[in-house]
């Protein structure tokens, strides 16, 4: 039984990521569906569309909680994260090489978390 893949002899390349990457990616649409009727909730009958109303927006806080900076966060890292399972899977799917799909892949992370962090240092520096 030198074919069989079972235990810690099983094969652990290609499409095994499923269930939780179909979760995630319909979790983190909904997240940004949500926070996306907000916005548009916000910018149709919000009292005006200028910087302090924005700012004010992302910066709300119910005591001293900052809602409108941690609800923006984590919109922004769903987006990241949901970005990161469609983009790792057509580099699985379409990169051959395993060396040129390693090095899109981490690409593809220190571009999401760049984003992120840059993202972060602008949201919590207002």
């Amino acid at each position: 039984m030198a074919h069989e893949r079972i235990g810690r002899h099983r094969l652990v390349v290609g499409a095994h990521y499923g269930t939780r990457d179909f979760i995630v990616q319909r979790m983190t649409a909904v997240i940004m569906a949500v926070y996306t009727l907000v916005l548009v909730f916000y910018t149709v009958f919000g009292s005006s569309l200028d910087f302090e109303s924005w700012r004010a927006f992302f910066i709300f806080k119910v005591g001293v909680l900052p809602v409108g900076q941690l609800l923006a966060t984590v919109v922004f890292i769903s987006i990241a994260w949901h970005a990161w399972v469609g983009v790792r899977d057509i580099w699985m799917d379409y990169a051959r090489s395993d060396g040129l799909r390693m090095i899109l892949q981490a690409l593809t992370v220190m571009w999401l978390a760049a984003a992120v962090v840059f993202f972060a240092q602008i949201l919590w520096s207002l």
